[in-house]
């Protein structure tokens, strides 16, 4: 089945940048942070007191409040953003169609539902166990966001879930591709989601001395690649990608956005938080992307990089891309999204998979914003401030999480 290729036909996204995704491309490419004070939950007594927030999200006017209830914050919105990449793809199917069963899901979370854990864990604590919802235990797992999706829109298809940080939603675009190309399905919906703004998840990542810490300047917060960046920036948010067979997408007269032609994964193998120094890890992931594309790297055309905001993460990311590109890493744009999005865990993965689709189908690459002061070991092409028209035929995206997992794909012109 080697011969299946895989094609982009759908996109979805909610996040603190954008409601859907031609909102969230024009604040991209117009440099609009979305990042802010917090006000989802009493912060006041937090080292990082801001974040991306989706603070007017009314999830009633998606779903009935019978059917929110049943689902964590995560969980709602990655089923806001599945319905877009759906609906923009064409596909809907009713109970019974046959290519509903060719049809699955793939969803990537690095935390799933904390902040059920967290309600649910005060009422056991303060309460007691009789007063648990019988809700709480499938809205705190990390892949009742692909269950709920699927059954809300009768995708019974492969249905599983990846765990693996803030790479997860980049290794569920990946191995929905895979399992597109080895023949177990036509159409896979994939992409992550993570709502984490909470007490428990601000206070734990704050003290693992992740998190910026630029109270008095929400906005400038997240600046990668910057020698001031003091950490990254949560926020919450979904994407979702609609992956589909490419003579299928043709038969049916789908839009194809771009084509996923290269998967590439490593392990650090060195430390729970920290990237291995030098880069080896990300470079390899790179570089068996490339293999896996058939291309070499001055073939690339843009970089969206993890590019997180945080003093290891954007030094290392560097030497890895000087790794694999020699020379040619110095000629090729590169911009991280995070500086305007913020770090949505598990779902960064899927909404940079997202810009990167765009970036092929506009010709143009969104900027980097915030970086002012470049920090001396950072000395690429960043794309600072303002967007750029580029022609891009091959577009890389890099994501890297907690546990040493780096995960790369590599997204062609169709």
């Amino acid at each position: 089945m080697n011969d299946r290729r895989v094609v982009v036909t759908g996109l979805g996204t909610i996040n603190p940048v954008g409601r859907d995704v031609e909102s969230t491309w024009r604040g991209l490419l117009n440099g609009v942070s979305g990042i802010g004070p917090i006000t989802l939950i009493d912060a006041s007594d937090l080292p990082s007191q801001i974040a991306g927030e989706i603070a007017d999200f009314d999830v009633e006017a998606f779903m009935p409040r019978r059917q929110a209830r049943r689902m964590d914050r995560y969980a709602q919105l990655f089923w806001v953003a599945a319905r877009e990449a759906l609906n923009d793809a064409g596909i809907a199917y009713e109970h019974g169609d046959p290519a509903a069963y060719r049809t699955g899901v793939v969803v990537g979370s690095g935390i799933g539902g904390v902040a059920t854990f967290e309600e649910e864990l005060t009422t056991l604590l303060k309460v007691g166990p009789h007063r648990l919802s019988p809700f709480g235990i499938p809205k705190i797992i990390a892949n009742l966001a692909g269950g709920q999706v699927s059954i809300d829109f009768n995708l019974y298809g492969p249905n599983t879930t990846a765990v693996t940080a803030c790479a997860a939603s980049a290794n569920a675009i990946g191995d929905a591709a895979a399992i597109i190309t080895r023949g177990a399905a036509d159409v896979m919906l994939a992409g992550g989601a993570d709502a984490a703004i909470t007490r428990f998840a601000m206070g734990g990542f704050a003290q693992a001395r992740a998190l910026s810490k630029r109270n008095d300047d929400p906005k400038g917060a997240s600046r990668p690649f910057d020698a001031n960046r003091d950490g990254f920036v949560m926020s919450e948010g979904a994407a979702a990608l609609i992956l589909e067979e490419r003579e299928h997408a043709l038969e049916r007269g789908a839009t194809v956005y771009a084509e996923v032609v290269g998967y590439g994964m490593s392990a650090d193998g060195y430390h729970v938080t920290l990237p291995r120094p030098g880069g080896d890890g990300a470079a390899r992931a790179m570089q068996s992307a490339l293999d896996d594309a058939g291309i070499v790297a001055e073939q690339v055309s843009y970089i969206n990089a993890h590019g997180t905001s945080t003093a290891a993460n954007d030094v290392t990311e560097t030497m890895a891309i000087k790794s694999v590109f020699g020379d040619a890493a110095y000629r090729v744009p590169i911009s991280s999204t995070k500086s305007m999005t913020g770090h949505l865990l598990g779902g960064a993965g899927a909404i940079e998979a997202v810009a990167s689709v765009l970036s092929i189908r506009d010709g143009v690459i969104a900027p980097t914003i915030n970086l002012t002061d470049p920090d001396p070991e950072c000395d690429l092409d960043y794309v600072p401030w303002s967007p750029r028209n580029v022609e891009v035929q091959y577009a890389m995206s890099n994501s890297f999480g907690f546990g040493g997992h780096n995960v790369v794909l590599i997204f062609a012109a169709p």
